[in-house]
């Protein structure tokens, strides 16, 4: 495989691993759809920029602590699967603030990007994409890798974002919010699945 070769597939690879249904991504549309796009900027990038500091640094050293201590990467999916039950408990309860109540927060930018530490679709995204195109970890490759989904998570973070925007219109009525956060709190669930899929 030459180089150009190497950077297609890492680039599609990137898009394809920050674009599909995820943790993030749900609770970017719910964001979206509970507080709007310019409310949400901070999580996006804090997803974006928590996640590409992930990778370099996962790919600069702490990917040999999960070779030579393997409970050490079960302990962290076991971690963040009971925090993403605890996010889908906190989505499913969350109703619209009552008339003059003070409006909810969205998850930060620092909240966001430490939330990429106990999310498992992101450990297991960034340890493919270090085993795949950075093999041998030197830090020219696991640069490139971090830099791939740099470009690629602020675009497709974005679309779930003003996804939820648009849904937002159709939710003006309080039921149909509920509806929509508690829809929201089992697809975040379901999330989890291929996680713990063997």
């Amino acid at each position: 495989m030459d180089n150009l070769d190497l950077l297609l597939a890492l680039g599609a690879f990137a898009l394809v691993a920050s674009i599909t249904p995820g943790p993030n991504n749900l609770m970017l549309m719910a964001s979206g759809a509970n507080f709007g796009l310019r409310r949400t900027l901070p999580h996006i990038l804090g997803v974006a920029l928590g996640f590409v500091a992930m990778i370099v640094l996962v790919g600069l050293g702490a990917m040999r602590a999960f070779e030579a201590w393997p409970m050490l990467r079960v302990m962290l999916t076991w971690l963040g699967a009971a925090y993403l039950v605890w996010l889908a408990w906190k989505i499913a309860r969350a109703a619209p603030p009552e008339p003059g109540a003070a409006p909810g927060r969205p998850m930060t930018f620092l909240q966001a990007a430490a939330f990429q530490w106990v999310n498992p679709k992101g450990w297991t995204m960034a340890l493919a994409a270090l085993t795949l195109y950075a093999p041998g970890q030197k830090p020219a490759a696991v640069l490139l890798v971090a830099g791939a989904f740099a470009a690629a998570s602020v675009p497709s973070t974005g679309l779930w974002t003003i996804l939820g925007t648009r849904i937002r219109l159709l939710l003006s009525r309080p039921a149909r919010l509920r509806l929509f956060n508690r829809a929201m709190a089992l697809l975040l669930l379901a999330s989890l699945v291929p996680v713990f899929l063997p």
